[in-house]
C-alpha cells in the first residue's frame, strides 16, 4: 500500500521510519517532510493546507494517511478525507477540540469526572489580573488555543502570572490562541505522558514516557515543544498505570461516546502524578513530539497493522510487541530557541552519530549546497536504546557528542528524574539506628541504587508510617527496609499498608540482644509477610543485597553489578583459600 504521513518534524520522521519498515508499505510519502527523511518521498505541501493534502492523496492514490501534527486535525482534515472515501488515522474536528481548545478540554473533563486541577476562564486581561490579586498563590496560565507547546506559563506568584497574562493576551505572543486564557491550580508532583490508540470502543496503551518541556537543565526557563524524552517513565509503575487506565482513559473514552464524537486515533494524556493520584494536565490528539521518537523505537510490531485495526474497530485483536529495553531521545536545538534563532548553520557528524548505534531523527533540517543545515528551532532528535534508562540516555548522549553546528544547544539532564528516583526506602524507628543503617545505605550506594531514609515509628507516628507505606510504590519505591529493636513492629506496620517487598532488620537494642526484635519481625500474621536476613549490622548489609537482587529482576544494569559482586566474592574466597593453604604449608 501507499502511505502518506502529514508533517515534517521529528515525530513524523519517526513515523516514516517505522512505516517504511512495514512489509505492507510499498511507498511512504511525507508532506512536507524534511530533507533528512531518507526513508520517504517528499511532497511540498504544507501540513496546514488540508485541501492541498487532499489533492495530493487523490493524485497519488494514497491508501492510508496518518496525521502527525495537531493543526490539520483541528482544521478537520479527517472529516474532509473521509467525505472522499479516504482512509485516514486521527480524530475528526469534534474530537480534536480536546487539543485545539484547552477550555473545551477542561470543560470536557469536568463533565465526565476526569481528575484535573481547578480552573477559571478569562477573555479579558484586566479581569484575569483582578482574579490574581484575590488568589495570589502559585498557578498555571495557559493560552486556550494551539501554541506549539509554548503557551503554558508555570508561575510561582501573582506577579509572574500577571506577566504571563500580558504576554498571552496583551502582547498576543500566540495570536488568536490567546484570546481566551485559563488560570489553573498548580499541581505538585511529577509529569508523565500516557498515550493510547483507540478505535472508539477499545484502547491499546503504549508504554509510558516522560517529556522535558523547559528549555534549560533542571526544568528551568520557558516551555518549548520538548527538549527530550525517555520511555518507560518509572513514575508510572504497574499500579499507577492501572489507575490511569481506570481513572483517566476509561472515563475519557466514555466521555467521547457520550458526546457522540467519532474518535479513531491517538489520545495523549499529559499527566501530573500527585500524591493523591493521576491528574490530567492536558490532552493531545496525536503522538507527542519528542515522545514519539523513543516510543516508536521500542515498537517491534508493524505500525500499519495497529493503525488499520484501529480504523476497522478491531483493536482488541491486536497484541503489539515492545522492546524490553528502555529508550531515550535528546533534542538538539538551535541557539536561542524557543526565542529567535538563526537558520542555515552547517551540521556535521550525523553519520558518526549513527555509527555509535544512535538513531538521528530530523526535525528542522534542510539541504543547501549539498550540506545538511539547520532550518528550525528543534533541529534533531538523537535516540538510542539501552538495557535501562541510564544506558539508553548514555547511548543517546554518545550520539549527541558527535554532532555539532554553530550555536547548537541541548539539555544535559534528560532522564535525570528517572535516574535520581529512589528505589529503596530505608525506614528507622529512631535516629539512633543510623550508625547501623548507614551500612545498608553505603551498600546500596555502592551498587548504584538510589534510596531515601526516613525516621518514623509504628507506635508514635502510626499514621505517618501508614501513609508512607501506601504512597511508596506510586513514587517509584521498589523495596522497603525497616529497622527497629525491641517489639520491632515497624516492618509489620509497613507491610500492612503496602504490597511492596518488606525487609525487616532486627536491632540489638535491648538486653535480649535482638532476639526479641527478631521474633517480632518474623512472626507476622498470614498475608503480611516480612523478610529478614540477619541481626543488626550484617542484617543491614544483607538487606541491601537482597533489595538489590529484587530490583535486579527488572533492571539489567543492577543485575550486572550483582553478578560482578558475586565474582568478586569468589575471588576473595579463592585468595583466602590460597592464604590458608600457604599457612598450612609452613606448619
Amino acid at each position: 500500500m501507499k502511505v502518506l504521513v502529514i508533517g515534517g518534524g521529528g515525530r513524523e520522521h519517526a513515523l516514516v521510519a517505522k512505516l517504511a519498515a512495514s512489509p505492507r508499505a510499498e511507498q511512504v510519502i511525507c508532506a512536507p517532510g524534511n530533507k533528512g527523511m531518507k526513508e520517504a518521498a517528499l511532497a511540498e505541501v504544507k501540513a496546514g493546507d488540508i485541501q492541498g493534502l487532499l489533492d495530493l492523496a487523490l493524485k497519488e492514490k494514497v491508501d492510508l494517511t496518518i496525521v502527525g501534527p495537531e493543526d490539520p486535525l483541528c482544521q478537520g482534515i479527517v472529516d474532509l478525507f473521509r467525505e472522499k472515501g479516504l482512509k485516514i488515522f486521527g480524530p475528526g474536528r469534534e474530537g480534536a477540540v480536546l487539543e485545539g481548545s484547552k477550555v473545551a478540554a477542561k470543560e470536557f473533563m469536568a463533565r465526565h469526572h476526569i481528575p484535573t486541577s481547578g480552573f477559571v476562564v478569562f477573555d479579558d486581561p484586566d479581569k484575569a489580573k483582578l482574579h490574581l490579586a484575590v488568589y495570589p498563590g502559585p498557578c498555571v496560565v495557559k493560552a486556550d488555543g494551539l501554541a506549539a507547546g509554548k503557551g503554558v506559563f508555570v508561575c510561582d506568584n501573582a506577579e509572574e502570572a500577571a506577566r504571563a497574562v500580558d504576554t498571552i493576551m496583551t502582547d498576543q505572543a500566540f495570536g488568536q490562541a490567546g484570546d481566551k486564557i485559563l488560570i489553573e491550580e498548580r499541581l505538585m508532583g511529577e509529569e508523565a505522558s500516557f498515550i493510547v490508540v483507540t478505535d472508539g470502543k477499545n484502547v491499546l496503551p503504549f508504554p509510558s514516557s516522560q517529556d522535558h518541556k523547559a528549555v534549560f537543565d533542571g526544568d528551568k526557563g520557558p516551555n518549548t515543544g520538548g527538549m527530550g524524552a525517555y520511555s518507560p517513565a518509572p513514575v508510572l509503575d504497574r499500579a499507577m498505570t492501572e489507575r490511569v487506565m481506570s481513572e483517566v482513559i476509561a472515563p475519557t473514552l466514555a466521555g467521547l461516546k457520550a458526546e457522540g464524537w467519532d474518535y479513531h486515533g491517538f489520545i495523549y494524556a499529559g499527566l501530573m502524578i500527585t500524591p493523591q493520584g493521576p491528574q490530567v494536565l492536558e490532552y493531545n490528539c496525536r503522538l507527542g513530539d519528542p515522545e514519539a521518537q523513543p516510543l516508536l523505537m521500542r515498537l517491534k510490531s508493524d505500525l500499519v497493522e495497529i493503525v488499520e485495526a484501529a480504523l476497522e474497530e478491531r483493536l482488541d485483536q491486536v497484541k503489539p510487541v515492545w522492546e524490553d529495553r528502555a529508550s531515550a531521545c535528546v533534542v538538539m536545538a538551535a541557539g536561542g530557541y524557543p526565542g529567535a534563532y538563526e537558520k542555515g548553520m552547517i551540521i556535521t557528524g550525523l553519520d558518526e552519530a549513527e555509527q555509535t548505534g544512535a538513531k538521528v531523527f530530523h526535525a528542522g533540517t534542510a539541504i543547501e549546497g549539498g550540506q545538511t543545515v539547520t532550518a528550525g528551532g528543534r533541529v534533531l532528535g538523537v535516540c538510542a536504546l539501552g538495557r535501562g534508562i541510564e544506558e539508553a540516555v548514555a547511548a543517546a548522549y554518545r550520539g549527541v557528542d558527535k554532532i555539532s553546528w554553530e550555536g547548537a544547544y541541548h539539555r544535559t539532564d534528560i532522564g535525570r528524574k528517572a535516574l535520581s528516583r529512589p528505589q529503596v526506602g530505608i525506614v528507622m524507628g529512631s535516629d539512633s539506628d543510623w550508625p547501623t543503617m548507614k551500612l545498608c545505605a553505603e551498600k546500596l550506594k555502592a551498587l548504584g541504587i538510589n534510596f531515601e531514609v526516613r525516621v518514623m515509628s509504628a507506635h508514635r507516628t502510626p499514621e505517618e508510617a501508614g501513609r508512607y507505606a501506601r504512597e511508596a510504590a506510586s513514587r517509584g519505591i521498589r523495596v522497603l527496609i525497616a529497622a527497629a529493636g525491641g517489639a520491632a513492629h515497624l516492618a509489620g506496620a509497613l507491610a500492612g499498608h503496602s504490597t511492596l517487598p518488606i525487609i525487616g532488620i532486627p536491632l540489638t537494642a535491648t538486653a535480649l540482644n535482638g532476639m526479641d526484635a527478631l521474633l517480632a519481625t518474623v512472626q507476622m500474621p498470614p498475608g503480611v509477610p516480612v523478610a529478614t536476613v540477619g541481626l543488626d549490622k550484617w542484617g543491614a548489609v544483607n538487606a541491601a543485597v537482597l533489595a538489590a537482587q529484587i530490583i535486579a529482576l527488572l533492571n539489567p544494569v543492577v543485575a550486572e553489578k550483582m553478578a560482578a559482586e558475586k565474582e568478586q566474592m569468589k575471588v576473595k574466597v579463592a585468595k583466602g583459600n590460597q592464604k590458608v593453604a600457604a599457612q598450612v604449608e609452613n606448619l
